[in-house]
């Protein structure tokens, strides 16, 4: 057996041309979505992330803005630019670059972002929301898995899941979406005993840690879905994920790839955050 791939640069590109028509509505009634992107520091990756961003947004007509701020820059400058992009109208969407230098308080920078702006779905109020089942922005990442496993018509109702790892931006958000969606929902992660058990018990397995092949053909119940979250390198430079992707594929039923997997579904949802920020605002204005 060889599991079907789920293609998310196709679903991605799929996302990406709905949200055109959405996006010419809103230009036409003068309220063109705007995303910020602000980029400490002149980390190679980071920079890689946020271009690719910005193209993204140019391919449907969002309008985007990239600060680029040195990699020494005070906290309290940052904070001061996060709060004039916070009372800017032409801006909807706000994401700060991550990692931050280490001078820099990652969490205090997330919650200076007006939650109605924070569009990757990070602040404690967005998160807050997501585990009350009522998100108003669902962390970018775990909301373009909710959507390849809608687009292969998985069944999550009732099914076991189980996500590795358990940080703020994917692992715990991704556990309270599937959650949401009636899953029984485990999650693994550093400190669990047995890993292996709970691998092979899950119908739907999401890898979210940051270890290149950590999950083997052996931790895989034969046809479950295998979503692979995590992005490393190779020693030859190789983007590789968390899973042993040519051994697992043997086993599983669905397998996502790393490149071409979850990483654009990312950067689509990124884009549909914004759309719906702009949305929101353009409704308010109305009224």
């Amino acid at each position: 057996m060889t599991a079907r791939i789920i293609d998310g640069k196709a679903l991605a590109t799929d996302i990406r041309n709905g949200l055109v028509a959405r996006v010419a509505a809103l230009n036409a009634a003068g309220h063109r979505p705007g995303l910020a992107v602000i980029l400490v520091g002149d980390d190679p990756a980071s920079a890689v992330y946020v271009r690719n961003k910005g193209l993204a947004c140019e391919q449907v007509g969002i309008a985007s803005w990239i600060d680029r701020l040195p990699g020494d820059v005070a906290e309290v400058a940052l904070l001061a630019r996060i709060g004039q992009l916070n009372a800017d109208p032409d801006v909807h969407g706000i994401l700060v670059q991550t990692p931050l230098p280490k001078h820099l308080a990652s969490a205090r920078i997330l919650e200076s972002i007006a939650f109605e702006k924070d569009v990757d779905g990070l602040h404690a109020t967005n998160a807050g929301l997501t585990l009350m089942g009522t998100p108003y922005f669902r962390s970018c990442t775990p909301y373009g898995v909710m959507k390849m496993l809608e687009s292969i018509n998985a069944t999550v109702a009732g099914r076991h899941a189980v996500v590795l790892g358990r940080s703020n931006m994917v692992g715990k958000p991704m556990a309270m979406l599937l959650l949401a969606a009636n899953a029984t929902v485990t999650i693994a992660h550093s400190k669990t005993r047995d890993l292996d058990s709970h691998t092979r018990a899950a119908d739907i397995l999401v890898a979210a840690v940051g270890r290149r092949n950590l999950v083997t053909q052996d931790m895989v119940k034969p046809d479950s879905i295998v979503i692979d979250v995590g992005t490393n390198r190779s020693p030859e430079g190789k983007l590789t994920g968390d899973v042993d992707f040519e051994n697992v594929k043997t086993v599983a039923g669905w397998i996502s790839p790393v490149p071409g997997g979850v990483g654009p579904m990312t950067i689509a949802m990124l884009l549909t955050n914004t759309v719906e920020a702009a949305e929101r605002r353009a409704e308010i204005e109305t009224h």
